[in-house]
């Protein structure tokens, strides 16, 4: 039986998809962009601010499904730019300090033509 995830504190879907889903213990969260949930534009510029946007989305959508950055065991990550890498690197390592599996790529336009998008599976507890 699948669960749908929402909240209120990460951006609504811009489409047909869910925020999140559970399915048996696992979280498969939808990708996130830099996203502000309260106005749903994208504010922030930088890599660095967008990519703490983006962490703060993840974290909503997280705590939504009653879990933590901590239960992550994969993430994909999506960058606009690889030169952009090592900057995304130093605010992604404050939040996924259990350093999960991750796959990060460049990828030639993102939504919104935002800079970073970051999508999670979460192990969830009994």
């Amino acid at each position: 039986m699948l669960k749908k995830i929402t909240t209120e504190k990460a951006p609504a879907a811009i489409g047909p998809y869910s925020q999140a889903i559970v399915a048996g213990n696992f979280l498969f969260a939808s990708g996130q962009i830099p996203i502000n949930p309260e106005n749903g534009e994208v504010e922030a510029e930088g890599i660095e601010a967008q990519a703490e946007q983006v962490m703060k989305n993840v974290g909503a959508i997280l705590e939504a499904a009653g879990t933590d950055y901590a239960n992550v065991v994969k993430t994909t990550c999506f960058l606009a730019d690889m030169a952009d890498f090592a900057a995304f690197n130093g605010v992604y390592e404050k939040y996924f300090t259990e350093k999960p599996a991750r796959s990060c790529v460049a990828v030639k336009a993102l939504p919104k033509n935002v800079l970073c998008e970051v999508e999670v599976i979460a192990a969830l507890e009994d």
